[in-house]
C-alpha cells in the first residue's frame, strides 16, 4: 500500500483519520460508488456521517486527489489520482478497472502540453467495453 500521508501533505491538507480512511479504501482499486465508500467507512467510524463523507470528497476533489467516472451503469465511481492510469469501463455492468498508463499516453500529453502551452494536469483515458470478465462468467 501506497503511504498516501505525503500526498495529503503536498496539497496542504491536514491528516484526519475520515481522510485517511476514505483515502485507504479508494486506494484499493475497488472504484467504489459514494454509498459504497460510507458503507466501508463506517466499518472503522460507525458514527460517521455521510455529509462529512462528501464534505472530505469535495476537498480531496478539489485539490485533484480523487475524481469521479462517470459510467453508463448509474452512479459515478470514485478513485484517487496518486499514480497516472487509464480505465476500462465495462458497458454492461459498469465495472470500472485500472489500466497502466501506457508510455505513448505520457508523451501524447507532451505533445498537447506543447501545442497548448499549458501544463496538463491530469489526463484522462477511459477505455469502454461491451462486457467484462466478471459479466462473461454470469
Amino acid at each position: 500500500m501506497t503511504d498516501l500521508i505525503p500526498y495529503l501533505k503536498e496539497r496542504r491538507l491536514k491528516v484526519t483519520p475520515q481522510r485517511m480512511s476514505i483515502l485507504k479504501i479508494l486506494n484499493r482499486c475497488t472504484h467504489p460508488s459514494v454509498d459504497e465508500l460510507y458503507e466501508e467507512i463506517q466499518k472503522d467510524f460507525p458514527s460517521i456521517s455521510l455529509a462529512t463523507v462528501y464534505k472530505n470528497l469535495n476537498i480531496l476533489k478539489e485539490t485533484g486527489m480523487v475524481f469521479e467516472i462517470s459510467t453508463n451503469a448509474g452512479k459515478p465511481r470514485l478513485d484517487i489520482n496518486i499514480y497516472p492510469h487509464a480505465h476500462i469501463i465495462c458497458k454492461h455492468c459498469g465495472s470500472v478497472e485500472d489500466a497502466e498508463f501506457m508510455k505513448s499516453a505520457y508523451l501524447y500529453q507532451k505533445e498537447l502540453e506543447k501545442k497548448s502551452m499549458r501544463k496538463i494536469t491530469k489526463l484522462d483515458i477511459t477505455a469502454t467495453v461491451d462486457s467484462c470478465g466478471r459479466c462473461q462468467n454470469l
